[in-house]
């Protein structure tokens, strides 16, 4: 009696669920991330009476100025000189366009300070023609 050998059987990974495994996944990275906002300088703004919100927070750049002269965006210090390269390269990027520019700036800064701030932002152009200043609202 001769016994035959029985043939191999290939031995693979079952893909048949691998693509719900997949969506899954993609689901649970888009609920649970967190995107970084920038935290800025620490600041105390003025107050106003009579304040607009934003529409939106996108394609708006935030400028921080502190009492001790340091002025921030995207959470890097940096020299008033260097705001009209920022600002110019936020406004020709082509994905998103700057639309407006927000100022924070502490009620206790230099007017000085503001001033060359705002210079800087005229030297970019158009690009930067719609100026926020950002206030809390007062208590009456």
């Amino acid at each position: 009696m001769k016994f035959s050998k029985k043939a191999k059987t290939a031995s693979g990974i079952p893909t048949a669920s691998l693509p719900d495994i997949v969506f899954m996944l993609l689901i649970f990275f888009m609920v649970s991330t967190v995107f970084k906002e920038s935290t800025g300088l620490k600041v105390t703004l003025p107050d106003a009476r009579k304040i607009e919100k934003l529409p939106g927070k996108r394609n708006v750049a935030v400028v921080w100025a502190d009492r001790a002269g340091r002025i921030s965006i995207d959470d890097i210090i940096l020299n008033v000189e260097d705001i009209n390269n920022i600002i110019y390269q936020k406004a020709v990027d082509p994905l998103n366009p700057l639309k407006v520019v927000s100022l924070r700036i502490d009620k206790e800064v230099e007017m000085g300070t503001v001033t060359a701030i705002q210079e800087e932002l005229r030297t970019v152009g158009g690009a930067a023609l719609q100026v926020n200043y950002s206030t809390k609202t007062a208590a009456d």
